[in-house]
């Protein structure tokens, strides 16, 4: 797959500002924060015996009959749902509805707890890792490079 010089050019900010953003910040890189979490709540439907995105995007009810979405097991795999290939997908799914036009949350929201306060934590966490003003619900065309330098996800 060749990649335009844009995506490409996405790619690498992804991978620079990984370096830069929250350095100064404990707590808010992947090993820390989020893969403990992740494992946690998202293992199960997300873990090592789930497809990668193309394989689920070919099948995808076969999957949802499985309890299965797509591999999510590593921070590599976590940041194609963050900036690309499926920029703001983990956003979108994970957002508690307050940056939606309808209100409504994401279909993983209600997974991140037992009731809302755990909800919220754990969302916040989430929030915290791609930072507050990079939580951007759109998709890639719709991505501006302004939206792609607030997204900080540290390894």
């Amino acid at each position: 797959m060749k990649l335009s010089h844009f995506k490409m050019a996405v790619v690498t900010s992804l991978s620079v500002m990984v370096t830069q953003a929250f350095a100064g910040q404990e707590g808010l890189t992947y090993r820390k924060a989020i893969q403990p979490l992740w494992e946690q709540k998202c293992k199960m439907c997300h873990g090592a015996s789930s497809p990668g995105l193309a394989e689920f995007n070919e099948n995808k009810s076969k999957y949802k009959a499985l309890n299965k979405g797509p591999r999510m097991d590593s921070y590599p795999a976590l940041t194609h749902f963050v900036g690309w290939p499926d920029t703001g997908a983990m956003m979108r799914r994970l957002d508690d509805g307050k940056h939606t036009k309808d209100g409504k949350p994401g279909n993983m929201y209600l997974y991140l707890g037992a009731n809302e306060e755990e909800r919220q934590n754990n969302l916040s966490v989430f929030k915290g890792w791609v930072s507050e003003a990079g939580w951007i619900l759109k998709k890639f065309p719709d991505l501006t490079r302004e939206d792609l330098g607030k997204m900080n996800v540290l390894e």
